[in-house]
């Protein structure tokens, strides 16, 4: 028997975003589940387990940065969950940023199908 699937949480406002991760990454191997803010996804997170977060910035109620350093401030496993912040904003003080609220990686959208899946497979620890 295979080792179990890794399970990734993508948490975007934007719903062709977040068929466009879960299509890639399923294809790629992984069980993919949904968020559409970050409030939300730390309502998912209290029940089930993932093995990475992949993240956009800008969302209503509760922005990427926010939740992610949410996330941080956790009691482990929840806090160490490797994390991957996509955004359309690409200058410096946005990549600092994502540093300081704990992110493993940041990509600038639009994010290739193939730089996902190979992304998502190094933060799960999976061959790529």
């Amino acid at each position: 028997m295979g080792e179990a699937r890794k399970r990734v949480m993508v948490v975007d406002d934007a719903a062709l975003v977040r068929l466009y991760v879960r299509e890639t990454l399923e294809q790629a191997g992984f069980d993919v589940d949904e968020a559409m803010n970050g409030i939300e996804a730390l309502e998912k997170l209290l029940t089930s387990a993932v093995d990475l977060l992949i993240v956009d910035v800008n969302m209503p109620q509760m922005d990427g940065f926010t939740f992610l350093e949410t996330v941080r401030c956790q009691e482990l496993p929840l806090a160490s969950t490797p994390a991957l912040i996509t955004s359309t904003e690409a200058g410096p003080r946005d990549f600092a940023a994502a540093r300081a609220a704990g992110a493993n990686f940041y990509l600038v959208k639009p994010v290739s199908r193939e730089k996902l899946a190979q992304f998502a497979a190094i933060l799960c620890g999976t061959e790529a």
